[in-house]
Parts: structure tokens; C-alpha cells; sequence
């Protein structure tokens, strides 16, 4: 058992890619997917990061359900944060999309609520990083940002 412990969802690895790398900059702390993740694994953990990719401007369902099934004071203690991954606003040249995207926004901000909902402190600001289109690969630069995002949360 870890105190600390990244939990993630992946379609097409670039999550998973952000989950290791943040579990690296922490220490090397696990990074489990979702679906592996046990009530054990959330006892005595004192730092905890969620991500998701983005998918319909949501979490995927398998981390919106994941949450959702955590009781209201079951993460009373912990430092918490989100992440996703995603399509940068200002990386797609549809009018469309950026409109979705200022109305829905993206999957960070969701899995953050769910966190403060469950008891979670939530330490540091929520944030994304960002593929290249919906299977990727990750911009260059965005694990070396996630390292530096992640250090902010023993800060």
C-alpha cells in the first residue's frame, strides 16, 4: 500500500503515458487503471491524482463510475487533483469544436467535482494536456509538463 497513488482510464495510452509519468515525478508511486483499483488501494493514502482522457467533453465512464461509487467521506484527508487528456482549443481549426468546448468543456473539471464530492482536498488546479488529435500521439513536451504539474501537489 502506497500514500500515494495515481488512478487513471486510457483509450489509446496517451493517459496512461501522463499517469506513469506523473507517478514518476512523485516518487515512483503506482499508477493503476481504473479497473484495477481495489477499496485496499484508497486506505491510507494521503495524495491522490485521477485522469481521464476526454471523450464527449467527459470523463470515460469507466472513471465517471469509479467516483460516483465513492462514498462522501471516503477520500476526507487526501490531497487530490485531475488531469485529462485532450484536443487543445487552440490546436483545432473547427469553429465547431472550440464552441463545444466553451460550452462542455473537458473531462479535468468533472473528475475535480467528483473528487470534492468523495471529501478530497483538492490542492492543485486541475489541468489537461494535449494530444493530437483523438488518438494522439501527445504533443512534444506534455510529460515533461505533467512531471512539473504533478511536483506541484507535494508543494
Amino acid at each position: 500500500m502506497s500514500e500515494k497513488l495515481v488512478i487513471y482510464d486510457s483509450v489509446f495510452s496517451n493517459t496512461a503515458q501522463v499517469a506513469k509519468a506523473i507517478g514518476e515525478a512523485l516518487g515512483d508511486v503506482p499508477f493503476k487503471k481504473v479497473d484495477e483499483v481495489t477499496r485496499e488501494d484508497l486506505q491510507g493514502l494521503s495524495i491522490l491524482l485521477v485522469g481521464s482522457p476526454t471523450r464527449a467533453f467527459n470523463p470515460t465512464p469507466a472513471i465517471k463510475d469509479y467516483l460516483k461509487s465513492l462514498g462522501s467521506d471516503a477520500l476526507k484527508g487526501v490531497k487530490a487533483a485531475a488531469f485529462d487528456t485532450r484536443i487543445p482549443k487552440d490546436k483545432t481549426d473547427s469553429g465547431f469544436l472550440k464552441f463545444m468546448i466553451n460550452i462542455f468543456g473537458y473531462a479535468d473539471k468533472k473528475i475535480e467535482k467528483q473528487l470534492a464530492k468523495a471529501g478530497a482536498n483538492i490542492c492543485i488546479e486541475s489541468t489537461g494536456f494535449g494530444v493530437s488529435g483523438t488518438e494522439g500521439p501527445l504533443y512534444e513536451g506534455e510529460l515533461e509538463r505533467a512531471k512539473d504539474w504533478a511536483k506541484e501537489i507535494l508543494g
